[in-house]
């Protein structure tokens, strides 16, 4: 890893991150031969981009026809985005996965805490069944760091619903991360009143049922787990960092990433804040294949590092988008 891994997780201004979003920027551009092609058709010489305001976003659709990298082989893992039979799933070769594991641990942690303090849950189907997927990836690697006895993936599992009352009267603090369609299952056949846990949807039906409304869902799943606050999460195949929302669907940044919302008709405008446009996104952790890349969500921004996702352009396969359209 180059040195410009060793900073990005040490940022400490807007100052500060952009001339480290920069650096990376010009690192890409010399290494990653499909940004630097993608540049060039644009007509933009690096030399012109000195804020972040100048950096080009890829288009994520990019991950499905090329390898996006910034680095030569060997890659120590490739994943691949959810999708139904048919779909081309996105492809994001990943160089190091030790930092993506810092990425997501570090992500946690700054929102929620050391992740020994936990027991977690992941109720994950159809993304344990598809494989290749870094959500699986990332929530193992939580699992085997919580070091619980409770912790782990549970398929079709009759005792889940036993073990995460006994959890809940041991006082265990609790994270439950699961697929929508999977959690909505669970409080179908099931009633609970859980103290100590973190619901913690990762979007989608992935066609198993009808899609909701996001506040409709989180409705029904307040209510099923008897919870005030429903969590979410939102990342991505192409991406090595997460956000996440402690309710209401509100989703915060790390300070390593940044959210831009450009105009769906002038991709090169961005939009001032609570107004709905496409998202795009700065990742610095993904350094080694691209940190600027224009998603096909839409969403609007509440503040400087806070976002809401109120929908698609399509049927992209953004990874742990909550894909209610509100």
């Amino acid at each position: 890893m180059n040195k410009l891994t060793e900073n990005i997780f040490q940022i400490n201004s807007e100052q500060d991150f952009e001339a480290k979003a920069l650096a990376v920027f010009r690192f890409q551009v010399e290494n990653n031969s499909v940004y630097n092609q993608f540049i060039k058709y644009l007509n933009i010489k690096p030399s012109q981009v000195k804020t972040l305001m100048d950096i080009p976003f890829l288009p994520i659709e990019f991950f499905k026809s090329y390898q996006v990298v910034s680095a030569e082989p060997p890659f120590d893992t490739v994943f691949k985005s959810s999708g139904t039979t048919g779909m081309s799933r996105s492809q994001h070769w990943v160089k190091y996965l030790k930092l993506y594991e810092k990425s997501f641990k570090r992500g946690f942690e700054y929102f929620y805490g050391d992740i020994s303090n936990y027991a977690v849950i992941a109720l994950l189907p159809s993304y344990v069944s598809q494989g290749h997927s870094s959500l699986v990836y990332m929530v193992d690697k939580l699992i085997t760091k919580s070091a619980h006895p409770y912790s782990g993936f549970y398929l079709n599992d009759n005792r889940l619903p036993m073990i995460l009352n006994d959890l809940n009267k041991q006082q265990q603090k609790t994270l439950l991360i699961g697929v929508s369609y999977a959690l909505l299952d669970l409080v179908e056949s099931n009633q609970f009143h859980l103290t100590n846990t973190i619901i913690m949807e990762t979007g989608g039906m992935k066609g198993r049922r009808k899609e909701l409304l996001r506040e409709e869902l989180h409705n029904y799943l307040k209510k099923g787990f008897g919870v005030t606050q429903i969590h979410s999460e939102y990342g991505m195949t192409e991406l090595l960092s997460q956000s996440y929302s402690k309710g209401a669907g509100i989703f915060q940044t790390t300070p390593w990433q940044k959210i831009f919302i450009r105009d769906t008709e002038d991709p090169f405008t961005y939009l001032p804040i609570h107004k709905t446009g496409g998202v795009n996104v700065i990742d610095l952790a993904n350094i080694y294949s691209c940190s600027f890349i224009a998603t096909q969500d839409l969403g609007r921004k509440i503040s400087t590092d806070q976002f809401q996702i109120l929908g698609r352009f399509d049927h992209s396969d953004v990874r742990g988008c909550n894909l209610m359209v509100v």
